[in-house]
């Protein structure tokens, strides 16, 4: 929080008004009793705990606040009840508030949205009239009443309107001969004469009037491909008088089959200037398009969101991707594919109608330096978004209400501390909500200052929250000194610590003869002492903590909390942590040390010297905890996250890899066997209190038979085996047939055969002779 201190420092001769800058701001009254030597006027402006600490009991602490200025109900009324004029309806609530805001401290507001039934629509339909759009023109002829018809089953209170629009009339977006400014049509064709925008229709609800003067148009040409429609679109939305817009629902429905000139095109004719985005029409029709440029996107974007304008994109086919891309930069704008002759035209304003409707955005005006807005929407169905979607709520329908949680938070007072406004307003709306901003500078207290007050060197200056504001031209903490009088060599030797060289010890100014200690940027942290030779956080520190968090810093030196002693505080002389479970000190294994224990036992080790990493035991004393952690299996595989987390586990590849009795802490080497008749290996260690078990992350367990390699061992055995016998009887046979004939041929040997002729025995022979066999040949 931001808080001007009317203090006045010599430095450098020169006396200047500075300000402190912290997020809570708290005045103490009593200075006297509660700065110390040395210590600044500014040191009283500090946390609430701080201060607390240091034993203020007198604190000014201010808070920000909210008020509702006007809150008139969302508006609850149904199609066909009595008629509200548009100014009557409301659709977000509250309507203005007044905030105090104090810096560093948000304040929330609920605005409150519901869509209004049969709330009145005012529909500008801008139409591209070049060639082109020739038989477009013949379709939107009769749309007056056509669309009247159509929008009345949304809304009793409508109205319509017509413009158009072609090109610059300069080159070279049109030919600028006599014969063409005539008629810019070729052959036969009858055109008008080329115009850039033309008001044709004021906004009325008499359909026949739009038919009757639309049927009049007659269409035009250019040049060029893209055409002059931001020019018209301009003009549409700041020519408010002329176009006849209400504070009600406002669309402009924009119909071309081309693209479009922006900003920076009409260098092409010779003009530079840009476009001012006023209203420049004349009878109806816009005469300065020659003389300033087209509008840029950013320009339409401002001056359509300042208007409440919502802008639905009639185009063909062919343009779509092009008019998408301009829809992702006009909030509340809509594209709708346009047919060839414009014959979809009320269908396609009727759904980008329900489209716009069904979605909104907040947006807020600029806001004031230094304070910052972040919303959070509470959508249809419970949806909850933040963030830049906080802003908005999509798929409402008539009668649905939303909420916007909106934080406003201040960081720091304005320059000027004057009070601000801004301006909350959902798009293409409206209604807008004004939010009075004031910022809380400074304490109650001040207003109740002592003028000229004896408190301050026989009234010197103003009195008021404890301290003095000194009058001009007088300096010190009681206004003792006028700046004429002050002589810097006289009065800085009061200033110097054993007469040495640095002025307050480097850490301050001398003012008016004494210290004023320097300011640090953290407010836990300042200077003190006559030299400012004293501070409060240059003591030792013992785990990153002043004093060890176990005292305070006094002049550098710690005064340590009862029960602690060290420079540092870091040493307890408290026994409580060093009892074991058996309720010996160190378990009678060593010495308590700052509430430590040192361990006389080498093998001993722990907080209290009751581990022991090397006693038997200790493999299977943690055999399950190792298995159910590292393997998800054991006796404790169930209740592991309870019983096994007081080791950490660390896994390892192999057994190369785990540890080795070699380092400066015991360690004991493990093998165990689970269920599975698997072994695992692990080591146990303590390293200082932290308890390391490396477990090799792999189970080593018996390998199982190979049946692949049994099974063709059986088979190949049967096969040799039955080979084998085959062998043997064959071999058997073999000696038996040789036997057998041997004896044969003994046998045979041996018998006596009768050699005389077998009497019944015939000879297989018989002969034949020729009886001609001989004879000589006869001649006839």
């Amino acid at each position: 929080f931001e808080l001007c201190i009317h203090q006045r420092i010599l430095k450098n001769k020169m006396y200047h008004s500075f300000h402190l800058n912290f997020s809570t701001l708290i005045i103490i009254r009593n200075v006297s009793r509660f700065l110390k030597q040395g210590e600044p006027t500014s040191a009283r402006c500090d946390e609430l705990e701080s201060l607390r600490k240091r034993g203020c009991d007198k604190i000014e602490n201010p808070h920000g606040s909210q008020r509702i200025l006007k809150n008139k109900a969302v508006t609850n009324r149904k199609k066909g009840a009595e008629k509200l004029r548009p100014e009557d309806i409301t659709q977000i609530q509250p309507q203005k508030l007044s905030l105090n805001l104090r810096a560093g401290e948000p304040q929330n507001i609920i605005l409150r949205f519901k869509r209004a039934e049969d709330y009145p629509i005012d529909l500008y339909y801008l139409m591209d009239l070049s060639y082109s759009m020739k038989d477009d023109l013949e379709n939107v002829k009769n749309l007056g009443t056509s669309l009247m018809k159509e929008m009345s089953k949304i809304t009793s209170d409508f109205r319509i309107g017509f413009g158009s629009f072609v090109e610059k009339t300069v080159m070279p977006y049109i030919s600028t001969t006599p014969a063409k400014l005539l008629n810019p049509c070729t052959g036969d064709q009858n055109c008008t004469s080329p115009f850039s925008y033309k008001n044709v229709l004021k906004l009325t609800s008499n359909g026949q009037q739009f038919n009757s003067l639309v049927g009049q148009q007659q269409i035009s040409g250019n040049l060029d491909s893209p055409e002059g429609g931001f020019d018209a679109i301009m003009q549409v939305a700041v020519c408010g008088d002329h176009i006849g817009w209400r504070n009600v629902t406002r669309l402009l429905v924009f119909s071309t089959d081309a693209g479009f000139h922006f900003a920076g095109d009409g260098k092409l004719g010779g003009i530079v200037l840009p476009n001012d985005g006023k209203c420049h029409l004349e009878n109806n029709v816009y005469t300065m398009s020659h003389y300033y440029d087209y509008p840029s996107i950013a320009h339409l974007v401002q001056k359509l969101s300042e208007n409440n304008i919502q802008t639905i994109f009639a185009v063909t086919e062919e343009f779509q991707p092009v008019y998408k891309e301009l829809q992702n930069l006009i909030p509340k704008s809509a594209v709708g594919t346009l047919s060839a002759n414009s014959s979809n035209v009320i269908n396609l304003i009727v759904d980008a109608y329900n489209s716009l409707s069904s979605e909104v955005i907040l947006e807020n005006s600029k806001l004031p330096e230094g304070v910052t807005i972040t919303y959070q929407s509470r959508c249809k169905n419970g949806v909850v978004n933040e963030g830049e979607n906080g802003r908005k709520c999509s798929n409402i329908s008539i009668g649905d209400e939303v909420s916007f949680n909106i934080n406003i938070t201040a960081q720091g007072c304005p320059k000027q501390g004057k009070p601000e406004s801004i301006k909350i307003k959902p798009l293409g709306f409206t209604e807008e909500v004004e939010i009075l901003l004031n910022f809380i500078c400074e304490c109650e207290c001040h207003k109740h200052g002592i003028k000229n007050s004896d408190m301050c060197h026989n009234g010197n200056g103003t009195f008021e929250c404890g301290a003095c504001r000194c009058n001009k031209g007088r300096v010190g903490r009681q206004c003792e000194c006028r700046k004429d009088e002050v002589s810097t060599e006289d009065l800085d030797k009061n200033c110097r610590k054993d007469n040495g060289t640095d002025i307050c010890s480097n850490n301050g100014e001398c003012v008016c003869g004494t210290c004023e200690c320097k300011k640090r940027d953290n407010p836990e942290e300042r200077y003190s002492g006559k030299f400012c030779e004293c501070d409060n956080f240059n003591c030792d520190r013992s785990n990153n903590k002043l004093c060890g968090g176990h005292g305070r810093c006094e002049c550098r030196v710690c005064i340590c909390d009862a029960n602690y002693t060290g420079s540092a505080c870091d040493c307890s002389l408290d026994t409580s942590t060093c009892l074991a479970s058996n309720k010996q000190i160190c378990n009678g294994r060593g010495n308590c040390e700052c509430g430590t224990c040192r361990c006389t036992d080498p093998k001993f080790q722990g907080p209290t010297c009751e581990i022991c990493p090397t006693c038997p035991g200790v493999c299977t004393e943690h055999k399950s905890c190792v298995q159910c952690r590292a393997f998800g299996t054991g006796e404790k595989k169930d209740t592991c996250e309870r019983d096994c987390s007081y080791f950490n586990l660390i896994k390892v590849k192999d057994r190369d890899k785990l540890p080795q009795p070699v380092q400066a802490f015991p360690l004991m080497h493990c093998k165990e066997r689970d269920a599975n008749d698997c072994w695992f290996y692990y080591t146990y260690a303590v390293n200082n209190t932290e308890k390391e078990v490396h477990v090799v992350d792999a189970l080593e367990c018996p390998a199982g038979p190979d049946i692949i390699p049994i099974v063709a061992g059986v088979v190949t055995g049967i096969v040799l085996i039955g080979l084998a016998l085959l062998l043997i009887w064959k071999l058997l046979m073999i000696i038996h047939d040789r036997r057998e004939f041997a004896k044969f041929e003994k046998e045979k040997m041996n018998a006596k055969w009768d050699t005389t002729e077998n009497p019944i025995y015939k000879s297989p022979i018989n002969k034949f002779k020729n009886p001609n066999y001989g004879r000589k040949a006869v001649a006839l």
